[in-house]
């Protein structure tokens, strides 16, 4: 299999720390993570060296405060470093996502108690985080969630089972949204979950057509008992705490979905140069050329789009519509480009021999994940013109 580190992005950072940050983490994919990229998808193993040493490096916590271990950068920075993680290897980039959004209920609506107790490993102790919303008959219908948390004097008891769980089976703690009385949005309440908790397990992982080294799986809990100094936010704010979570966490899905285009462009460049047909190089051919720069316009709108809803999001303004316009926008491109790009590359593009097969399978997942991209047209559209009047 080839693999080739992806070419550098001339990057807007905002200040010299931030350009440290980035030349930091492309040190660290083009020594350790694109090297070996497509052997470890193709294994299907798990890098937890690689999240370990992220951990190490001060990467895990970046979006977060540093007096709990976190790194004080800005969403902007944040989120170009996941595209330069998700560019060598999306198993990672998303990885580091997946984190942050585990992170994201304790560290904006814990207790002071709680965030001291528990963010500094959450962030920067080498541990790893789930998030679960999902359940297999609840994807995009959160608010169906079925999921149970009986409150039992100081404590509670969840059982359940959650469904398309990132890290499931090899996190260390779980953010997980329970059912804790009456039906719709308002009976939900958020839970801090050890990973070791007894009654807690997760089946066997999926077998998905990307992303192969990243575990995705159900997660069981059988009257898992929770103390209620693990209860985040109030009774019944759990499913607030959730979606005000994820339209974070689809930045990071924008993100990453720009940073696999980019790889995926960066792949059909230098085969179209390098390429001859009937005496000339292929991208000397008009249509070629037509092919790439429209490529390369999606992938450098799609970047603007999220860098735009991150600014907002950093000056304390509201961003829920246009990172929901992110997440649509930048893993719809991604799924044109990888799919371009696997045909700029013709017979070769459709074997393992190089990387672009691999992505357009990883880029189709960006679509689906956090909100299918059917489910940010409609909070678009709430946006726009308000809820369905039915």
């Amino acid at each position: 299999m080839i693999d080739s580190a992806p070419q550098p992005v001339d990057r807007d950072l905002p200040t010299d720390e931030a350009r440290d940050l980035i030349s930091l983490v492309r040190d660290i994919t083009q020594r350790e993570i694109a090297p070996k990229a497509a052997a470890e998808e193709d294994a299907g193993r798990f890098p937890r060296d690689l999240f370990t040493l992220l951990s190490e490096s001060g990467l895990l916590g970046l979006p977060y405060d540093s007096e709990y271990g976190g790194g004080d950068q800005p969403y902007e920075v944040y989120l170009q470093v996941l595209e330069e993680l998700a560019a060598a290897r999306l198993t990672v980039g998303l990885g580091v996502s997946v984190h942050s959004l585990s992170c994201y209920a304790l560290a904006h609506y814990g207790t002071k108690e709680q965030q001291v107790q528990h963010l500094p490993a959450m962030l920067g102790g080498g541990l790893l985080g789930a998030y679960c919303l999902s359940e297999p008959s609840s994807g995009s219908d959160a608010a169906g969630m079925r999921t149970k948390a009986v409150r039992d004097g100081d404590e509670w008891l969840l059982t359940g089972t959650k469904a398309w769980i990132t890290h499931g089976g090899v996190a260390d703690f779980y953010t997980v949204f329970a059912r804790s009385g009456g039906e719709g949005t308002r009976g939900i309440t958020a839970f801090l979950v050890p990973g070791d908790a007894e009654g807690l397990s997760a089946a066997v992982p999926e077998k998905k057509m990307g992303m192969k080294g990243s575990p995705t799986a159900q997660v069981h809990l059988d009257r898992v008992r929770i103390s209620d100094d693990r209860r985040i936010g109030d009774e019944g704010q759990g499913f607030a705490i959730a979606l005000s979570a994820l339209d974070s966490g689809r930045l990071g899905i924008a993100a990453c979905a720009v940073g696999v285009a980019q790889a995926a462009l960066d792949e059909a460049v230098a085969y179209a140069t390098a390429r001859e047909q009937f005496g000339r190089r292929i991208s000397d051919f008009q249509g070629m050329r037509f092919m790439l720069a429209d490529m390369a316009t999606q992938i450098e709108a799609g970047r603007a789009l999220y860098l735009a809803a991150a600014r907002l999001r950093d000056a304390g303004r509201p961003f829920a519509k246009q990172a929901a316009m992110a997440k649509l926008l930048c893993t719809d491109a991604a799924m044109k480009v990888t799919t371009d790009a696997v045909q700029v590359l013709g017979g070769y593009g459709y074997t393992a021999d190089f990387p672009v097969e691999r992505f357009m399978r990883e880029a189709k997942v960006l679509q689906i994940v956090e909100g299918t991209n059917q489910i940010q047209r409609m909070v678009i559209a709430r946006h726009l013109v308000g809820p369905d009047s039915r």
